[in-house]
């Protein structure tokens, strides 16, 4: 095997063990709902166990500039888009089977496609409007409204799906104007604030492993940034992207194992037409002169939450590129 096939293959195992640990992350939150914590109280304490481990990282910033943002219009709906997207993913995972959370979190990709046109400029050819349009029913049969009830978790994971796709492409368009340290520090004091607002509301007491289980969630979604990072320096992205989708088995085995959860027809169909629709936009990217800005491949793998900063972010701040390979 050459070694750019060699460097493939170890892109393409960092992003799946990077994504394992996602799945793991989510598991734990999942737990902690189950524990009878709120969504709210769970960001809340995960973003501020995150503190000591991204002030580290924030301290890799070495630009000798204050932080006050170039776009503060943009910054503010990317932090708004941030925190929305934690705070209706972990509510998602906590009430509805993690194999169908993911499969409804899979639709970002579509929505990033979309949204790319009017912020991005992006032109969009009629192979991929048929791609999201059928990713997007997919997303419908997932959900089969009328045949089943909808709960108000399937419109979490739908809000935190249009969230983080609306976050990503606003870091397209601004980041490489503003800061990383900016980019990354304001959704992080974002949802500090505005959970810290909102936990005398839902406070519930706390055991000791609760906050260990809190600080886990931290480590766990920086570690996996971190892997991200040198899985998108391996190899290429059209081979890295697509790795996002085996979380779908990573959630089928924990909800099986651990919260005796069964996949019905609807989901595995639904996930696979999502999937499948997803993995033909990134194709269609990475192929020259399809797309100008890429915006899909550049969303690296996972919408950002309290716990799971941006990877191209955390790249920068520590000085390892990302820079895919096309």
């Amino acid at each position: 095997m050459s070694n750019f096939g060699k460097n493939n293959v170890k892109g393409a195992l960092l992003a799946l063990l990077a994504m394992g640990i996602y799945a793991t992350h989510d598991v734990v939150v999942k737990t902690l709902g189950e524990a009878g914590l709120s969504a709210f109280q769970i960001v809340f304490f995960a973003a501020l166990l995150s503190f000591p481990l991204t002030t580290v990282v924030l301290m890799g910033d070495k630009e000798p500039k204050n932080l006050v943002p170039h776009h503060p219009y943009w910054l503010a709906l990317r932090t708004v888009c941030t925190v929305i997207t934690g705070v209706s993913a972990f509510y998602a995972f906590t009430v509805l089977p993690l194999a169908q959370t993911y499969a409804i979190l899979f639709a970002s990709p579509l929505l990033v496609t979309v949204l790319a046109i009017p912020v991005l400029g992006e032109r969009v050819g009629a192979h991929r409007w048929a791609a999201v349009v059928c990713g997007l029913a997919g997303v419908m049969v997932v959900l089969r409204p009328g045949s089943s009830e909808l709960q108000l978790g399937h419109f979490a994971a739908m809000i935190s799906a249009v969230c983080g796709a609306t976050a990503s492409v606003i870091v397209r368009k601004i980041g490489s104007e503003e800061r990383s340290v900016v980019l990354m520090l304001y959704p992080m004091l974002g949802n500090f604030v505005v959970m810290g607002i909102a936990l005398p509301f839902a406070f519930q007491p706390m055991e000791i492993e609760h906050f260990g289980l809190a600080g886990i969630i931290a480590l766990f979604g920086l570690t996996a940034g971190f892997l991200v990072i040198q899985a998108y320096r391996a190899g290429e992205a059209a081979i890295v992207a697509p790795m996002q989708y085996s979380q779908i088995i990573w959630a089928t085995m924990y909800g099986y194992l651990l919260f005796d959860e069964s996949v019905d027809g609807p989901t595995i169909l639904g996930a696979s037409i999502i999937i499948a629709s997803g993995v033909y936009i990134v194709l269609r990217e990475s192929r020259g002169g399809r797309s100008n800005t890429t915006p899909v491949l550049n969303t690296r793998l996972r919408n950002e939450t309290a716990t799971s900063p941006r990877a191209s972010i955390l790249g920068r701040l520590t000085g390892m590129s990302i820079d895919s390979k096309r």
